[in-house]
């Protein structure tokens, strides 16, 4: 029996100007990229940004059953400014997106990794900044993915 429940997830990769999300399947096997979302900065503090909402509409479309934020723990595995800044950015969709969970898994290296990937394939400059933030949400949500499975 998995450790991982059936049921897609979401991985969600925070940057300061753009968030990459990629989806599982439902048996929790492989992550595939989604799409990349412009941050939304700009929105009242009462109100809704729209990166927030476009996720909470995904995990809706594809009845995700959890969201894996990747949360940069430095190389000492300390949390600075920018671990901090994903913790609240995933407090705040937890409190969108609830029932649904929201779980912090460490990502360290998952940009560098998706880039090192991007470039063997071929992919460069701007075509690779275009989907390096997809790249590192399916790092971040395969690498939590196949830490559930051998947990079993």
């Amino acid at each position: 029996m998995s450790a991982v429940a059936r049921g897609v997830r979401l991985g969600v990769d925070v940057g300061s100007v753009r968030v990459g999300v990629a989806r599982s399947d439902p048996h929790g096997v492989l992550a595939t990229p989604l799409v990349t979302l412009a941050r939304d900065l700009t929105a009242a503090p009462d109100a809704v940004p729209s990166d927030l909402a476009e996720i909470s509409q995904l995990v809706a479309e594809h009845e995700a059953v959890e969201v894996v934020v990747g949360l940069p723990v430095n190389l000492a595995g300390k949390h600075g400014p920018a671990a901090i800044h994903v913790m609240a950015y995933a407090d705040r969709l937890a409190q969108i997106i609830a029932p649904v969970t929201v779980t912090l898994t460490d990502e360290r290296m998952s940009t560098v990794v998706a880039s090192r990937r991007l470039a063997e394939r071929g992919v460069r400059g701007k075509r690779q900044r275009a989907v390096v933030d997809q790249a590192a949400a399916v790092e971040i949500l395969q690498s939590w993915l196949d830490a559930q499975r051998r947990r079993t």
